[in-house]
């Protein structure tokens, strides 16, 4: 009884200060739990409460919304505020129509691969990029492609590629720390790399093949840039311009915090 009294007695004693401490007679803070393995269980958030996003079996991600409330669910805080997920959501991230249908002058989203080069790439896009904290970031990104085997900078497409000609395009991006242009360990660092073969033959239609892939990387916080590439390979026998952006593309950021 006596142990009882006396944890009551400090219970109280840490309330008159402001301060609740657990397992500590000097609370640092409004509450503080001491003891190295000392835990915090709030049934709220348990398989049997909230089923929905706590299966029981993996760990559920908790979120602090506006209020500072901790929810399994995407929360309301002050003002509907929702707790970090997408941080960029873009369903039309690269202008569309690879040529310009008044001026045929380009957009700059085109890559050219002329005749004697096997290989050519250039930049399709740069997003701007704020990460407001020490962050593992998923990008998800579609790419609609055109490919002619004329320059579409110069105007709309007019030809196909050779006939039986197998090319190769690949998109990746890079990353732009603190947008002070790329360094040298920057540029050496792809992220979301695909290629899609591209078979030619007489007789086919001019379409938008449809290219998506995905990435993952830790950034730290601060205003970043993400530098979409286009990468075309084809035979240096012949002339291949792929347009990057010629639909509907989109592309989507996620924050794991």
């Amino acid at each position: 009884m006596m142990k009882q009294i006396n944890y009551i007695f400090l219970l109280a004693s840490s309330i008159v200060l402001g301060q609740v401490g657990i397992g500590t007679t000097s609370p640092q803070k409004e509450l503080h739990i001491a003891g190295p393995n000392s835990t915090i269980r709030i049934e709220k958030l348990n398989s049997v409460n909230s089923a929905t996003f706590n299966d029981g079996v993996k760990i559920a991600p908790v979120f602090v919304d506006g209020n500072g409330d901790l929810t399994l669910d995407s929360g309301y805080g002050a003002a509907g505020v929702e707790p970090l997920n997408f941080l960029l959501d873009i369903p039309d991230f690269i202008p569309d129509d690879p040529y310009n249908p008044l001026g045929f002058n380009g957009s700059g989203t085109v890559v050219n691969n002329p005749v004697g080069t096997s290989t050519a790439e250039g930049q399709i896009v740069s997003i701007p990029l704020t990460i407001p904290q020490a962050a593992l970031i998923e990008v998800k990104y579609g790419v609609t492609i055109l490919i002619a085997g004329t320059d579409m900078q110069a105007g709309p497409p007019t030809a196909h590629t050779s006939g039986g000609e197998t090319s190769t395009v690949f998109t990746y991006f890079r990353i732009d720390l603190d947008s002070d242009g790329l360094s040298a360990a920057e540029m050496a660092k792809k992220y979301g790399q695909k290629a899609q073969m591209y078979s030619t033959y007489p007789g086919g239609t001019i379409g938008y093949p449809y290219m998506n892939s995905q990435g993952y990387l830790t950034l730290p916080p601060g205003n970043h840039s993400i530098i979409f590439y286009g990468v075309v390979n084809d035979s240096a026998l012949s002339y291949t311009s792929v347009g990057f952006g010629g639909t509907k593309d989109y592309l989507k950021i996620r924050v794991y915090n």
